[in-house]
């Protein structure tokens, strides 16, 4: 019996209680749903397989005492033949033990599902966009966009699995300041230039400019001979300058692309901001919002009155000198991603570094001005900071970038496989620190290696079986009774909800935090439970109940070997699920 169906028995039982007048003055409306009435793992396992506290809950709506209402709910639990007893603690806890056969049914769920273990259709028929990395096209992607790479496309398969329709969207800042700073400084590294003291530096801009200047020359250009402005900011908007950037951006696009590519990132939309310009959709969110009333001129300027929803101020969309304010970009992307003819979105999540935490007010704000209910429609991430560590110290392992570290580095001082797990197995507002030492060994103390060495370990046990002619056939599942066992099979029937409650918090680390339990319940188990027999030694075979322990661990009978291996072959597929969702290999040999 799965926590699943125990949650959705209880609360039946609780229903049917009310129903026959035993349930005091609780009514149907009150009674949690399943979901609501979710058991959990006791801390202590003498207490029991799960626990619930629906009693505690629900005791002062029914004006009874919470452990008068859990020995009626006890009572009833009792008659299912799949519980093997049932205990009231404290002032109401309910514990509950199942017995062996119901316990292993998960066994048979795992095998005959699949790669759809784990999946639920709670979020179908919602399309949420999801965008995450948008590093800006001015240079390599850095370690924090890094990060929210792995988190963003680990996120999107944890919604995909809860039925949800993910579009994953990229969005590249190709208008304004930052791409004339950028062509400035490929014009100083192409003249052997100072950088502007704003601009960009790092082998990479030397790489880039002179790609241009060889891209250009194949074509018959000569761009170091075109046209230029000299201003005390550097470049002007010259010929020249202009050149630069029509070319250089688009190799960063392509060179951004490719990296998302080798991290295995798929997007969906790559969506240009420039467009939001060209299309006239930043003209048409400042007319929807005027016609609501939430747009005003002052002093030569069009502003958003973002204070009559909670913003600390009101913003200005339209500058005094006629140029559109940054915002103005975000407020009809915002619409676009909404409204748009493909996919328009139920929910617009927002995954944003930690330097646009006083964003959120603005960004909520402009949400609610167009009608929308911010924390719904929109949704917004604040990620945090990573630190790379070698020897115990920060390193800045990038020579091409400069002072950073960029994704390029990190995959190659590490690997794809160890890169993604290590980003998204912490919670993405916590700062964490990358051990380079640690995710190059191949020790327990490397999380990805331990989990990935729990796979590999189950498919040599395959192999083991088959070599020695053990089959499944024949499995008693009820024989799966040890205590490793017992461990290993409550574990297992977490899985879908872990995966439920990761979709709905937004909080796909704890795919990882499971996994790791996971393994750390199998190797316990491979190390105490023999598929194959072995032969028991002299003092192994003599009476008692130590050594009959001993023998149903070492020697176990063929029901038993092959419910055994049904065991690891469940545990094993749980594990490429769960790697999946953070698109991490489940390798067969380590």
């Amino acid at each position: 019996m799965s926590p699943e169906a125990l949650s959705s028995l209880i609360s039946s039982i609780v229903q049917s209680l009310v129903t026959s007048g035993q349930a005091g003055s609780l009514t149907a409306e009150q009674v949690p749903s399943p979901d609501a009435a979710a058991v959990m793992r006791p801390k202590d396992r003498a207490h029991g397989d799960w626990a619930s506290n629906i009693a505690l809950q629900l005791g002062k709506k029914a004006g009874m005492a919470p452990r008068v209402l859990a020995e009626a709910i006890a009572a009833r639990l009792r008659e299912d033949a799949g519980i093997a007893a049932v205990e009231i603690a404290g002032p109401g806890f309910i514990n509950i033990t199942l017995n062996a056969a119901s316990a292993a049914a998960v066994v048979d769920s795992i095998l005959s599902e699949g790669a759809a273990f784990g999946t639920n259709d709670h979020l179908q028929g919602k399309t949420l966009n999801l965008e995450f990395v948008s590093a800006n096209p001015t240079g390599p992607i850095h370690i924090g966009g890094t990060r929210w790479a792995a988190v963003g496309d680990s996120m999107a398969r944890v919604l995909q699995a809860n039925g949800a329709k993910v579009v994953r969207e990229y969005y590249f800042n190709d208008h304004g300041t930052q791409i004339d700073r950028f062509a400035k400084s490929l014009v100083a590294a192409a003249h052997h230039e100072e950088a502007p003291q704003d601009g960009y530096k790092g082998a990479y801009i030397d790489e880039i400019a002179q790609r241009v200047i060889d891209e250009a020359a194949a074509e018959g250009v000569d761009v170091l001979s075109l046209p230029r402005i000299e201003t005390p900011e550097g470049e002007g908007d010259s010929e020249q300058r202009e050149e630069f950037r029509k070319r250089a951006v688009p190799m960063m696009f392509a060179e951004i692309q490719e990296s998302m590519k080798q991290f295995r990132v798929p997007f969906d939309v790559w969506f240009h901001e420039n467009s939001l310009y060209e299309d006239g959709e930043v003209d048409k969110a400042i007319a929807q919002l005027r016609a609501k009333g939430n747009i005003y001129e002052k002093d030569g300027a069009t502003w958003l009155a973002s204070t009559k929803f909670g913003d600390d101020k009101d913003r200005v969309i339209i500058k005094s000198d006629g140029h559109a304010a940054y915002f103005a970009a975000d407020l009809a992307y915002y619409v676009n991603k909404r409204h748009r003819a493909v996919d328009p979105c139920d929910v617009a999540i927002y995954m944003l570094g930690a330097d646009h935490h006083g964003y959120i007010g603005r960004m909520m704000a402009a949400c609610a001005a167009f009608g929308d209910e911010p924390g719904t429609n929109m949704q917004i991430l604040i990620g945090q900071l990573v630190n790379v560590m070698k020897d115990g110290k920060a390193v800045r392992m990038s020579k091409r970038a400069g002072n950073v570290v960029t994704i390029d580095d990190l995959v190659e001082a590490v690997g794809v496989d160890a890169a993604r797990y290590s980003l998204a197995r912490s919670s993405y507002d916590q700062s964490i620190d990358i051990d380079l030492d640690v995710l190059a060994s191949h020790t327990n103390e490397n999380p990805v290696y331990y989990v990935q060495y729990a796979h590999a370990r189950s498919k040599n046990v395959d192999r083991n079986a088959a070599a020695a002619g053990i089959t499944v056939e024949g499995a008693d599942l009820a024989l799966l009774e040890t205590g490793a066992d017992s461990e290993l099979l409550a574990q297992l029937a977490l899985y879908p909800s872990v995966v439920s409650t990761a979709a709905d918090l937004r909080e796909p680390h704890r795919i990882a935090h499971y996994l790791e339990d996971l393994a750390g319940k199998y190797h316990k188990w491979y190390a105490s439970e023999r598929v194959v027999p072995m032969e028991l030694t002299g003092a192994e075979q003599r009476n008692g109940a130590e050594a009959e322990k001993r023998a149903i661990a070492k020697n176990p009978s063929p029901e038993r070997s092959a419910a055994r291996l049904k065991l690891n072959d469940a545990a094993q597929q749980v594990i490429e699920n769960g790697l999946s969702l953070l698109a991490v290999n489940a390798p067969d040999k380590m």
